[in-house]
């Protein structure tokens, strides 16, 4: 409970960090200013949760129905419920929190990698105590984001928040 409060509190602080300023690949897009991080390589793990992976994924598979390459869980992830989905302007979108043995670097070097397989520039990056940021958007102007979230606490699993939005 308190790592999905922490989470959920962190991922609405970068929201509200970036409400005032339009961000420079998208005049909607709502970066969050924050610290640099360094990444480090991702993890590898045996568990799957879903029937298919995407091609190339390397274990890898979506959070939902039709999430884009880059909105995919960790590998070996476990899912605490079904990702939430919805349509918006900027195309289909949804968020889901999962749980993964990885540290978070582990995990925000491996969404940083996705985003940039899929075209994604880096819009922010947070590192703050036990819990690491990444945001990133598309530099064409469709609407494409990705947002995640991870936090460990000491004895217990990474809790990760992933949300995105296709675009158009």
């Amino acid at each position: 409970m308190k790592r999905s409060l922490a989470a959920t509190a962190i991922m609405g602080a970068m929201i509200l960090a970036g409400c005032g300023e339009p961000s420079p690949v998208e005049e909607d897009a709502e970066p969050a200013a924050a610290a640099d991080t360094a990444a480090a390589p991702a993890a590898e793990a045996a568990a799957r949760i879903a029937p298919t992976p995407p091609s190339g994924g390397a274990g890898a598979v979506p959070a939902a129905d039709g999430a884009p390459p880059f909105a995919v869980i960790y590998p070996g992830g476990v899912p605490q419920e079904p990702a939430t989905v919805a349509q918006g302007s900027d195309g289909p979108g949804g968020i889901v929190a999962f749980t993964t043995q990885a540290s978070p670097a582990e995990v925000i070097a491996f969404y940083r990698q996705r985003a940039e397989a899929a075209g994604l520039k880096s819009i922010n990056t947070m590192n703050r105590g036990n819990s690491m940021g990444y945001g990133a958007g598309g530099a064409d102007g469709r609407g494409q984001n990705l947002s995640v979230v991870a936090t460990r606490v000491e004895g217990e699993p990474t809790s990760v928040q992933l949300s995105w939005t296709a675009g158009r």
